[in-house]
């Protein structure tokens, strides 16, 4: 079988938050090589909390800049399958993503540049026998596996207005009336370290702000882990182009208690405002 669409080393990714100790993710990979034995699969990740559409949202969104070009990323975290909701092929200049329409898509139906939007109906690219609980095996990954061995994208099914699909509300992080930026903590990664969905750009200078969180006393932004003593508490800019609560060398989680969906509000410190900083030139 050729590579799709003049592609002869198709990429395929994985993002699910099935996990590693049961076979799930093992049989999707099988389906794939099966059907498109040539095909390289990357695991973005599959240690997504179960149904944590927001979380998956946020990974895939984060992940983007990072993937192969032309890769076919197949995405699910899917607490309504089986129901009604869509199975939805999207296609940007760059990449092609397949996954439920259930605001999962959210940062890729957002972009510019949309090219192409379909359900996925067309039952020559599923597997014969389907569970009502396994699309991530029975539909997503053959219609993956077939796209990467050169099947039409626009053969996928039925076109779909990108309008109608599901996309979750904006609530990562806003600008207040006083200018603080309030967020919530989104998450604690496997270090403990407590990801906020307040984005580091919206903050030039991050020495300038400190973080507010129930249970934390205020912490100052910092730049590394080095910038405190070992076990010490601090915050910082992370690599998701988000700020972060952890402990040097804990736990955060751990230490705080601070739980997923608490309030986050980052406060500029006095006397660094541009107008102070102006009359002390």
């Amino acid at each position: 079988m050729k590579g799709g669409e003049g592609n002869p080393d198709p990429v395929v990714v994985l993002m699910t938050d099935f996990g590693v100790d049961d076979t799930y993710v093992g049989q999707m990979k099988g389906v794939i090589l099966s059907i498109c034995p040539h095909a390289r699969i990357v695991d973005l990740t599959h240690a997504i909390a179960p149904q944590h559409i927001e979380l998956g949202a946020f990974f895939l969104d984060r992940a983007l800049p990072f993937l192969p070009q032309r890769s076919i990323v197949v995405c699910v975290v899917d607490p309504g399958v089986g129901t009604s909701r869509k199975p939805l092929a999207l296609r940007t200049g760059h990449h092609t993503f397949l996954g439920p329409d259930n605001g999962l898509l959210t940062p890729v139906l957002d972009m510019n540049g949309l090219s192409g939007c379909v359900s996925i109906t067309n039952h020559d690219i599923m597997l014969p026998r389907q569970s009502a609980t396994f699309h991530g095996r029975d539909l997503f990954s053959p219609a993956a596996a077939h796209l990467a061995g050169g099947f039409p994208f626009g053969r996928l099914g039925e076109p779909v207005a990108p309008s109608s699909c599901v996309r979750l509300p904006a609530k990562g992080c806003r600008v207040q009336s006083d200018g603080s930026i309030a967020g919530h903590i989104l998450f604690a990664d496997r270090f403990g370290n407590l990801v906020t969905t307040i984005d580091t750009s919206l903050c030039a200078n991050p020495r300038e702000w400190r973080i507010e969180t129930e249970g934390i006393p205020p912490l100052s932004v910092m730049e590394t882990y080095g910038d405190k003593r070992e076990g010490e508490l601090l915050a910082y800019g992370g690599s998701f182009g988000t700020v972060e609560i952890a402990v040097r060398n804990g736990s955060a989680a751990e230490r705080t208690g601070v739980r997923e969906g608490a309030a986050a509000r980052l406060v500029r410190v006095a006397g660094t405002t541009a107008e102070n900083r102006e009359a002390k030139a």
